[in-house]
């Protein structure tokens, strides 16, 4: 794909490794938002096109998408010479209080590319750098100048999701990976999102779902199926993802706690829901 980048950041819940199949569901389009950018895997995967709009309503990750745009220099200025150490990262995680928006994204920054996943809620927020695995400090700038090319022109936004879909322009497209249904996201996520949130944005997309296009990917439940009858039938979709740790990082299922193995393969399964006709729909209408 022209243009394609890997995000710059780690991102816990991303779609990093789904990308392929989202990409082959995205419609030609001038005008592409994402209400809950994240790590915004999709979007530096897709081609860019005239007009882009990301949003979050996370501040930290917005103020390091401002400053990956508007100053990249600054940041890798910042970083430079900072060393992936398990002693630093509890210091930016602990102790270091930030002066200002750079120092804040820089520390954010540091923090999201030393921590197990990317997850930055401060409670769930483990040291989990590897040389093998993980990318190096050295590596950074490369990482945060391309970003930065790739959000030149970029709208980038703090804002609640239903302002941001209840305003964008007729015939754009969008694509919305909001946390899962039933999760409990209060573990890797700094902003709550309750169930009446997921109903906020069900209601949203209904009514706007005249002029625009979507592709919403969610965790495949009965209750999410029946949330969105009036869309399209569910694409259930899976890929392949692994899980890489350093220490004795720990996965928590139930009541049950049991150490995550470095290297270990998952399944990542989701539907994808729209509220236009896909490729698959189209094949089996046709046969």
């Amino acid at each position: 794909m022209r243009n394609a980048i890997n995000s710059p950041f780690r991102y816990a819940g991303g779609k990093y490794y789904a990308r392929k199949l989202i990409l082959e569901h995205i419609l030609p389009h001038n005008y592409y938002i994402e209400p809950f950018v994240g790590g915004g895997s999709i979007f530096f995967a897709k081609e860019k096109v005239q007009n882009s709009w990301l949003n979050d309503l996370d501040e930290d990750l917005i103020n390091t998408y401002i400053h990956i745009r508007d100053y990249p220099e600054e940041l890798i200025n910042f970083l430079k010479g900072k060393p992936a150490l398990k002693e630093l990262h509890a210091y930016y995680k602990n102790d270091y209080v930030p002066q200002s928006d750079l120092e804040r994204a820089g520390r954010w920054y540091y923090l999201n590319r030393t921590s197990f996943s990317g997850i930055m809620n401060k409670q769930n927020c483990y040291w989990g750098y590897d040389d093998k695995y993980s990318k190096r400090p050295e590596n950074w700038p490369k990482a945060i100048r391309s970003a930065s090319e790739k959000l030149q022109g970029v709208k980038i936004t703090k804002l609640d999701f239903e302002e941001v879909i209840s305003n964008v322009p007729d015939n754009s497209f969008l694509f919305i990976d909001p946390p899962y249904y039933n999760a409990d996201q209060e573990k890797f996520y700094t902003c709550g999102f309750n169930k009446i949130d997921h109903l906020r944005l069900e209601k949203v997309l209904r009514k706007h779902s005249g002029r625009i296009k979507f592709l919403l990917t969610y965790d495949n439940t009965s209750e999410v199926k029946e949330l969105y009858h009036w869309c399209y039938e569910p694409l259930e979709r899976e890929w392949n993802y692994k899980i890489n740790r350093t220490d004795n990082q720990k996965k928590c299922v139930g009541k049950e706690t049991t150490v995550i193995t470095k290297g270990k393969r998952y399944k990542g399964k989701e539907i994808f829901i729209t509220n236009f006709e896909t490729f698959d729909e189209l094949a089996i209408n046709n046969n």
